[in-house]
């Protein structure tokens, strides 16, 4: 695993997704936290400073989350006529993650049909008529007690909508719990575990998901992308 063949992956799986998912007014690129690794010269955690693996120095890992982000949208433009962008914060990258943000807001302020969140605040949302939906990383709220937080900042979009989904990331496995207020769901990620993950014990499966919301009725339809299914399209093509 390494810059390139995250990046390779990384737009492959939009292309495979696009491909299997129907049209929509609108894509939603919920990129839910941890989009880079490490979030400086130093490759650990910023909190914990646990050891990382690292590719590369920080400027081109920089570098290839830029390009890589500006392939992914202007495929997404492609097929929808609107496209709203979730860089959320993640426990890896809170530093980075705020950068990506206003250079998004910076480098498509001039296209009407994307909208990007900026707000600092690690809790993001977006209405589409009767559905709710919500995002975090996960490292500030775990999935069990996260609906009450949700549901305090976002007061008037969960009162005015019938449905609310809350996605989330970081712990890598998947998870769905149902309360009172709404659907949470854990989501896996795509990336191979790095040797601190490994050595911890913490494995999951890779995929990740492009799921279909309709305005009147939710979820109205998902595909799961395996990781693999990807690397073996990619293989094929080479």
């Amino acid at each position: 695993w390494d810059t390139q063949i995250a990046e390779d992956m990384l737009v492959a799986w939009f292309k495979q997704a696009m491909a299997e998912s129907p049209d929509a007014e609108v894509g939603v690129f919920a990129q839910l936290g941890d989009f880079l690794h490490w979030d400086g010269w130093d490759a650990v955690t910023p909190a914990s400073k646990h050891l990382l693996d690292a590719d590369t120095r920080f400027p081109k890992l920089a570098r290839v989350a830029i390009r890589a982000i500006r392939r992914i949208i202007g495929m997404l433009l492609q097929k929808h006529l609107r496209v709203q962008v979730i860089m959320a914060e993640g426990n890896h990258d809170p530093t980075s993650s705020v950068w990506l943000r206003e250079l998004c807001a910076a480098m498509y302020e001039d296209e009407p049909r994307v909208t990007v969140d900026v707000r600092p605040d690690p809790y993001y949302c977006y209405e589409w008529g009767k559905q709710l939906l919500l995002f975090h990383h996960g490292h500030k709220r775990k999935p069990a007690n996260i609906d009450t937080v949700f549901v305090s900042k976002f007061r008037e979009e969960f009162g005015r909508t019938e449905f609310a989904t809350a996605h989330m990331g970081h712990l890598h496995h998947t998870l769905q719990l149902e309360s009172n207020l709404m659907l949470v769901e854990q989501h896996r990620t795509l990336a191979s575990p790095d040797a601190y993950a490994a050595r911890g014990g913490w494995h999951s499966g890779r995929d990740a998901k492009v799921i279909t919301y309709d305005k009147q009725y939710g979820e109205r339809a998902r595909r799961t992308i395996p990781a693999q299914l990807v690397a073996d399209s990619m293989a094929r093509a080479a």
